[in-house]
């Protein structure tokens, strides 16, 4: 029984890689996307979203049929229980890079408008806060999921500021607020994936640790531990 369950979990490992995989080059795409104004590569985010939530659903039915044939304890237990967490966080994050494909489809046809907001700094925290929460997973890392954590709050202070600037544009310029507020649902967007990357950080500190970090970001226990 052991030796099926150490086959079973290494399956599941390996479905949540290649899940994580899809979920950031999608992420990365979308974002390029935005930047580039490039509607092709928008679209192709669109479509390899059904690839993502397939293997979503397949991952899901890996994790309980684990749970009801070889009922895992300790490590085991919490990785699988972790893995349908953060399963569920990794769908949603694909739905949020479609979410911003269908943006930069939006603002491609405004095209003569230039981009006031510097959207770079905010992409360039989220995008390293998402690798590191999977980098954190696949080499169950605690220490590089608290470092994701920590960075959590200074994307909400960029989205914060975007939310400042755009109504300062708006104020100047409100024939051109559908524009405005398509560039905004970006820096929205932005702002939710780095929140399912700590989400998915915090888990990953679950699987290694045992402890529950969510809502307190207590993490000094970590460097005891390890």
């Amino acid at each position: 029984m052991a030796l099926h369950l150490t086959k079973e979990i290494a399956k599941l490992k390996n479905k949540v890689l290649k899940l994580c995989a899809l979920v950031e080059e999608n992420v990365k795409s979308a974002v390029d996307a935005v930047t580039n104004l490039d509607i092709d590569l928008a679209i192709s985010v669109k479509e390899k979203d059904d690839r993502i939530d397939s293997m979503e659903i397949e991952l899901e039915e890996e994790c309980l049929k684990i749970l009801a044939l070889y009922q895992p304890v300790a490590n085991d237990l919490r990785y699988v229980i972790a893995c349908l967490k953060m399963n569920n966080d990794l769908e949603r994050i694909g739905d949020l890079a479609v979410n911003i494909a269908r943006r930069a489809i939006t603002v491609a046809k405004f095209s003569e408008e230039p981009i006031f907001l510097d959207f770079y700094p905010m992409m360039d925290k989220m995008r390293s806060m998402l690798k590191n929460s999977l980098d954190a997973l696949i080499e169950m890392n605690a220490e590089l999921a608290v470092q994701v954590l920590t960075h959590d709050d200074e994307i909400d202070a960029m989205n914060k500021q975007m939310q400042k600037q755009v109504l300062e544009l708006i104020k100047k310029n409100p024939e051109k607020v559908e524009y405005y507020i398509h560039l905004l649902s970006v820096s929205r967007h932005l702002e939710r994936i780095a929140d399912y990357a700590t989400n998915i950080a915090e888990d990953v500190i679950y699987m290694v640790t045992g402890k529950i970090v969510r809502h307190q970001h207590d993490t000094s226990f970590i460097k005891q531990k390890n």
